[in-house]
């Protein structure tokens, strides 16, 4: 019976929802060693620049940042070290067949505690041109208009 209970987030990875369009997401087991654990709890990852890749029917995330536990003696981790990814067979046979399609990548767009055990939300995503962008912005703030001007109205201002 697992101590704790709950999520509790420990990195996000902002920008890929912003350069990216996502279009599945899956939660995945993470194997660490020595004093990653520790260093996370302490939340000490970043995920920027971070991505994931299928190799030999196993799947890796490369450059996350896990610091070195403070605490830590001469068997601290390595700080950006190639980490495995936990997913059941069927998933990484699905993800090899989706990849192998094109013009899709691996991105991890958060890391978090999931009773006790380090999880990564991995999504299948493809890379946004530059107008796509500028349109998703444009859509946020004519949805943010829109709403405040509902908002006016309700208070009858």
């Amino acid at each position: 019976m697992p101590k704790e209970k709950g999520q509790s987030v420990i990195a996000t990875n902002r920008k890929a929802r912003h350069d990216y369009t996502i279009l599945d997401t899956y939660e995945c087991g993470v194997v660490l060693q020595g004093t990653e654990v520790k260093a996370l709890r302490e939340g000490k990852a970043s995920l920027v620049d971070a991505f994931a890749t299928v190799d030999d029917g196993e799947v890796w995330l490369h450059a996350v940042h896990i610091a070195e536990y403070g605490n830590g003696s001469w068997t601290n981790h390595a700080v950006r070290r190639k980490r495995k990814l936990l997913l059941h067979r069927r998933e990484i046979d699905n993800l090899i067949g989706k990849l192998r399609d094109g013009n899709l990548t691996l991105v991890p767009l958060k890391m978090y505690f999931s009773d006790g055990r380090v999880k990564v939300e991995l999504a299948l995503a493809r890379g946004k041109q530059a107008h796509d962008k500028r349109r998703d912005i444009a859509e946020r703030t004519a949805k943010r208009e829109v709403e405040r001007e509902l908002g006016r109205r309700v208070k009858g201002m």
